[in-house]
């Protein structure tokens, strides 16, 4: 399956489940307390907290995402891992006051092992160590064994930022086998290349003040996130993001526009992969209006093309690349 066709099956699903299949949002949200659009619900924000009155109970979406600045930047791992980008896409369902927990919970698993086939038995899944009733749903309306249910503390809590909506999660976890680490499932922080993070279920019961009181939001609601590159990572049996298709076909591009190719043993491979990645992020970035300046979203934005400039300096490269790579992207 391609990613194209892993968009389509994702939406298709819960188009059929009574969801409203709502476009992308830009990556500048109407929010002036984050930077960027960094998860699914930030287009949704004011139907979480009742501010707004939503034009439907359900949606879902594939929504554009950059995490470069502020409480979720993921700028300096990029390259250096198997999985983090600094732009990606996020596929989520949402209910606005609609369904539940003991909806949201039988559908990602529905969509997981019967859409996308994955085997049940490589499947791991967390809880807040408060949420008995997800930690149930899970193990008797689901089917999932007890013992690959485990409990975990403020990993299993989602804020979109210091202040706003947040509530319980629960995490679905993908078990790529005993050569990647030791056992013992997601809690075990050794096994973090073992078990990868592929579905997260947010429990939005919350709006976060400033002072850190947490008030109860209107109605309790659905938010989820399932990245797109690496439920693909998953389905295209290979160990990173930077081996599916699309970023081999970026990759390739990079090593001819540098003239330099990628070699395992040395940092030619990571500076290649951060050339691609920020040739992405920066290309969508300008594509939605943010223009490299000296604050906020701009500086930001210039940040991540001056890192691939100097990548491209480390690769040997002195002529300008950014225009060719976006080229590539485009």
């Amino acid at each position: 399956m391609k990613a194209r066709e892993l968009r389509s099956a994702f939406t298709t699903f819960f188009e059929k489940r009574g969801h409203e299949v709502v476009p992308s949002s830009s990556l500048i949200p109407h929010d002036d307390t984050i930077l960027f659009t960094n998860a699914g619900m930030v287009p949704f924000k004011n139907y979480f907290l009742g501010i707004e009155n939503p034009p439907y109970k359900r949606a879902t979406t594939v929504q554009k995402c950059v995490r470069a600045g502020g409480k979720h930047n993921d700028l300096d791992e990029v390259g250096r891992t198997s999985r983090h980008l600094t732009f990606f896409e996020m596929m989520g369902n949402f209910s606005f006051g609609d369904y539940f927990k003991e909806d949201a919970i039988p559908l990602a698993w529905e969509f997981f092992t019967k859409v996308l086939q994955l085997d049940p038995e490589r499947l791991w899944v967390t809880v807040h160590h408060t949420d008995d009733e997800a930690a149930q749903i899970w193990e008797e309306k689901v089917g999932v064994p007890p013992d690959r249910i485990q409990r975990l503390g403020e990993d299993n809590w989602w804020r979109m930022a210091d202040t706003g909506p947040n509530g319980p999660c629960s995490e679905i976890f993908w078990d790529k086998g005993e050569k990647y680490g030791p056992p013992g499932g997601p809690e075990n922080p050794a096994s973090d290349e073992r078990y990868v993070e592929i579905w997260n279920l947010v429990f939005m019961q919350y709006d976060q003040q400033a002072d850190g009181e947490q008030i109860p939001l209107p109605k309790p609601s659905i938010d989820t996130g399932a990245g797109l590159e690496r439920v693909l990572s998953v389905i295209q049996n290979v160990d990173a993001v930077w081996e599916l298709d699309e970023f081999q076909t970026l990759l390739e591009a990079a090593e001819s526009i540098t003239g330099v190719t990628k070699d395992h043993e040395n940092s030619n491979l990571i500076s290649l992969q951060i050339l691609v990645d920020h040739a992405r992020s920066s290309s969508f970035l300008i594509s939605d209006g943010v223009i490299p300046s000296n604050e906020d979203r701009g500086y930001v934005l210039r940040r991540i093309v001056r890192r691939a400039v100097r990548h491209a300096y480390l690769l040997g490269v002195e002529k300008p690349v950014m225009s060719d790579l976006a080229d590539a992207v485009i």
